[in-house]
């Protein structure tokens, strides 16, 4: 016997539980995740910040959409990005001005000496930046508890340790999960980050191209210790962050590597990348990798997340393709996503946002 739903969620990492809180005051709503627990691959391993350039400007306007109520919910700390440029890369910096000054983020230029005042032991190629205030760390974990508690309350059913392993279609879509576990809803909607081309597949759905792409992060014991007030520090062309975290430094290559799904482990070569990096940028010594960690940060094609029904089958909906931005784009892309589901107005939050630009039916 089928347990009977509206909708069912596959998916329980922060996109997953961000819409089925949406959703959840206005259907009967399942949330099915294969772990023993939500958040365990990309959402738990994320470097958890929020800054409103980090995706570029067709993202920015979820960004900056999901601020106010991370703010007001109070999962944002202080923290600051800094953008450094070498010689030369000058002009990357006054794009990267032009790109984001027209959609009122605050980003300033910065020279040289303005770079050493932040960033204590900058090597000498370094000669100009941009400095973005607004940057903050988020806590994630804080987050997901409480989208996982609010689906609770509105009535949400999380099944973990549920994994689907058939999806058919019979005027109502019939799930069913490897433990022999039957669904029945109205409405997929697919939340499974990496497996969710897999979960399309399953269920019949012509798969979109989403591409898991693996993603290192290394914390370091470094002498200096990172001073807690160290801001966010992204290379202006994309191939290195780093941020302090209890006196550590995580730092990251920034790597995309094309992987099949699974749970994501940190190759050695990344890590010393991402030294070797690091050393090419400030005159820190590494006395230890304490840590590492990797994580799949999943993208569409085009790079941008896919949110909305199919266009061949409205039965099922994605909800995925966040790349390394899922985290801090969550709240407007769920509230968002839900609107158009139900069928409900665009509010405060959402009403500056374009829909089509995110929607399925673009790779038509």
């Amino acid at each position: 016997m089928s347990d009977a739903f509206d909708i069912a969620i596959i998916g329980a990492g922060i996109a997953g539980a961000s819409i089925a809180a949406e959703l959840g005051p206005h259907a009967r709503v399942a949330l099915l995740e294969a772990e023993d627990q939500p958040g365990y691959h990309s959402t738990g391993r994320s470097a958890a910040f929020w800054a409103q350039t980090y995706g570029g400007p067709r993202i920015q306007p979820l960004t900056s959409a999901s601020g106010s109520w991370l703010d007001a919910h109070g999962f944002l700390g202080p923290r600051g990005a800094l953008n450094i440029a070498r010689a030369g890369q000058e002009d990357r910096v006054e794009a990267m001005l032009r790109d984001f000054a027209a959609a009122g983020v605050r980003i300033e230029r910065m020279d040289r000496k303005a770079l050493e005042a932040r960033l204590p032991g900058l090597l000498p190629e370094w000669q100009s930046g941009a400095w973005e205030p607004d940057c903050r760390d988020i806590d994630v974990a804080a987050m997901l508890a409480h989208y996982l508690g609010a689906a609770r309350r509105a009535g949400v059913a999380l099944f973990t340790r549920t994994p689907v392993s058939r999806i058919e279609w019979n005027g109502h879509w019939h799930i069913t999960a490897q433990s022999g576990a039957e669904f029945a809803a109205a409405l997929i909607v697919n939340a499974a980050g990496a497996w969710a081309d897999e979960v399309a597949r399953i269920a019949g759905i012509a798969p979109l191209g989403l591409q898991p792409m693996r993603r290192t992060i290394a914390q370091l014991r470094t002498q200096p210790a990172a001073p807690a007030d160290l801001p966010l520090v992204i290379d202006i062309e994309g191939s290195f962050y780093f941020k302090p975290e209890n006196g550590r430094l995580w730092l990251s290559p920034h790597d995309e590597t094309p992987t099949p799904p699974c749970d994501a482990a940190p190759e050695e070569i990344d890590v010393a990348l991402a030294i070797d990096r690091m050393q090419h940028v400030i005159d820190w010594t590494v006395e230890r990798v304490e840590h590492r960690w990797a994580g799949l940060r999943t993208f569409a094609p085009d790079r941008l997340p896919v949110y909305g029904r199919d266009p061949a089958r409205p039965e099922f909906a994605w909800f995925a393709g966040q790349g390394g931005f899922g985290i801090q784009t969550a709240p407007a892309a769920a509230r968002l996503t839900a609107q158009r589901l139900l069928g409900h107005a665009p509010d405060e939050m959402t009403e500056a946002i374009d829909p089509e630009a995110y929607d399925p039916a673009r790779f038509l």
